[in-house]
């Protein structure tokens, strides 16, 4: 090492770096301009005395150096984590910023009664809500709670199986046609209310495709077809009403998670709690 004045600062930004693979996705990831990043990594390389990326018309690939000092750099910023989760844990007051993550539906129209009741009872919490379709890491502190459709495979992440979702067939008010249908997307082809749509109309043609729930009820609601969907969501659309097509299609478990080191977090807990009241939780 050259400069014993490494901080881990430049650090954060290697990391944002490494994983984004442009100092402009690094920017926008720490909120940072690309002149800066540029030259903190220019910095940490004379800090380190050695070239950690390898500059290409793509983007920065890192050196076999660089792919070195990672592995370092990941393990640090687990351990800052590790101290800040500890902290944060430890806090005692209802109080503070709960950053919750989960679909745009979910969040919407089940996780918003959650949110308002708690504001109630605790009105110095404040809850970020962020409807991603990325699983957010816990472990990165990306999210504090996030609920979502599967289980969690993270190290060090408690969960738990929240409630089964019930879903339901549903149709613009007044319509009887059986001939069109509102579906995933290809990439999501393989959820289970796929395969029953397709099984219960194996002559309908697919009218409209969209990976948000949101957009498949306001397809059915304009007429374009018949739309599994949620029932808070196709229950609370206006419309739309469900069709019996002789069974109901399958739900869909829901899962919460938090980092282990969080459990103690009091405004969590409360959140948390807030949530298994609704009527649609339970089981």
């Amino acid at each position: 090492m050259h400069d014993s004045s490494m901080e881990w600062s430049d650090l954060k930004i290697f990391l944002a770096v490494a994983r984004g693979g442009t100092l402009g996705a690094a920017a926008r990831d720490l909120g940072q301009t690309q002149p800066t990043m540029g030259r903190r990594i220019r910095a940490l390389e004379e800090a380190l005395g050695t070239t950690l990326f390898q500059r290409t018309s793509e983007g920065f690939v890192l050196t076999d150096e660089g792919a070195a000092v990672l592995a370092h750099a990941e393990r640090m910023e687990a351990e800052a984590l590790g101290i800040a989760r500890a902290a944060s844990g430890q806090v005692g007051a209802l109080d503070g910023v709960l950053r919750v993550s989960s679909s745009d539906w979910f969040g919407a129209h089940v996780l918003t009664q959650a949110i308002a009741a708690l504001g109630v009872r605790h009105p110095a919490i404040v809850v970020e809500l962020i409807t991603d379709a990325r699983l957010l890491s816990l472990a990165r502190r990306e999210a504090d709670l996030v609920f979502r459709i599967t289980p969690f495979d993270e190290p060090d992440i408690a969960q738990r199986r929240l409630m089964t979702m019930p879903y339901a067939a549903y149709t613009a008010t007044g319509s009887t046609a059986l001939d069109r249908v509102v579906t995933m997307d290809t990439a999501f082809g393989g959820m289970p209310d796929v395969a029953w749509l397709r099984q219960q109309l194996p002559d309908a043609r697919v009218a409209f495709r969209s990976n948000s729930r949101e957009a498949q009820a306001r397809a059915c609601a304009h007429g374009m077809g018949i739309a599994v969907l949620p029932c808070p969501l196709g229950d609370a659309t206006h419309g739309i009403e469900r069709i019996d097509l002789g069974e109901a299609p399958p739900g869909r478990d829901v899962w919460l998670g938090y980092h282990r080191d969080l459990r103690h977090l009091p405004r969590l807990r409360a959140f948390v709690e807030e949530v298994l009241a609704i009527p649609v939780a339970a089981t």
